[in-house]
């Protein structure tokens, strides 16, 4: 891994969170004020899993924000796989031809649930659905703005994180303070390069801007997704109580026993490992998920 960001952080993107109260998911316009270029991070796919209807109203939130505001879309970021959402990246390159990317450790997470889907041989895994997969310490530019890509497993086995400017988006790794941090126990996830992560993001300086991509709204507050590096060291739940890596894996690994597997999770990675496409339509015109049985149970849990 590349030693944290030394990118300029006088840069400051204009940065409008999307907060989707489905999948409690913050989606994000990051745009250059100088030449109006600018990337979508995470967006959403609207999905209801008891209907089976998918439905762009999300997305065309930031198509509407982005002609208002007079922006060009030159990037369709995810940070990660989503278990909780469908992606909506292709439905928006189809509508802007901005280009699509990913993490590089992408090609991973497809073999793995290639296998837990028992797909065919011929189904690549090489990450060909986006346009572009970043490796770690990478650098391109939103419009005159630089980014780096930081690589931040632990909550999936391909999470990185965007640093432009004086903003990071984080998204599962650390959530706002009163949440603390996020889960590491999905196939390929881990507790402990979650903490090594987090370390990295703690390294950026203190008034970086960092951005999370879910809030659960603790104690019935409304939706928050911006704090600071300094806020975060002082007050986040997690990392304030864990002083150690022992610690923070021992909180973390004890709390993810107590959680329920996110319900779209099954149906949402074979959607998003794809880069958002949706499964092709089958004679009759109709497209299907594939929910396999038993699947999280056997699964291969191993670390990232």
């Amino acid at each position: 891994m590349s030693t944290p960001t030394s990118l300029p952080l006088n840069a400051r993107p204009l940065v409008t969170g999307f907060y989707e109260k489905r999948t409690n998911s913050v989606q994000y316009v990051v745009a250059d004020p100088e030449t109006r270029k600018c990337a979508v991070i995470d967006p959403v796919l609207d999905f209801d899993p008891k209907s089976g209807a998918t439905a762009t109203a999300s997305a065309d939130r930031l198509l509407a924000h982005i002609e208002r505001e007079g922006y060009v879309p030159e990037w369709i970021l995810d940070t990660h796989p989503h278990a909780d959402h469908f992606s909506a990246a292709d439905y928006l390159k189809e509508r802007t031809g901005a280009l699509t990317a990913i993490g590089e450790k992408i090609v991973e997470v497809q073999k793995l649930w290639k296998s837990i889907y028992n797909w065919p041989d011929s189904f690549p895994t090489d990450g060909s659905h986006w346009d572009k997969l970043f490796a770690d310490g990478e650098r391109f530019k939103i419009g005159s703005l630089d980014v780096e890509v930081m690589f931040t497993p632990g909550h999936t086995l391909a999470s990185v994180t965007y640093v432009v400017g004086d903003a990071a988006f984080i998204h599962d790794t650390i959530f706002m303070p009163d949440a603390g941090t996020a889960r590491a126990d999905f196939p390929g996830g881990s507790a402990r390069a979650l903490w090594q992560s987090i370390q990295r993001i703690m390294a950026l300086p203190d008034d970086t801007r960092l951005f999370t991509g879910h809030d659960y709204m603790p104690g019935g507050r409304e939706p928050q997704w911006e704090s600071t590096v300094a806020q975060q060291r002082r007050e986040n739940k997690h990392l304030v109580k864990a002083r150690s890596e022992e610690e923070f894996v021992e909180i973390r690994e004890a709390r993810d026993r107590e959680l329920p597997m996110p319900k779209l999770i099954l149906h949402a990675l074979q959607v998003n490992i794809c880069g958002g496409r949706l499964p092709e339509p089958e004679s009759n015109g109709k497209r299907y998920l594939k929910v396999p049985l038993n699947a999280l149970d056997d699964a291969p849990w191993g670390d990232a």
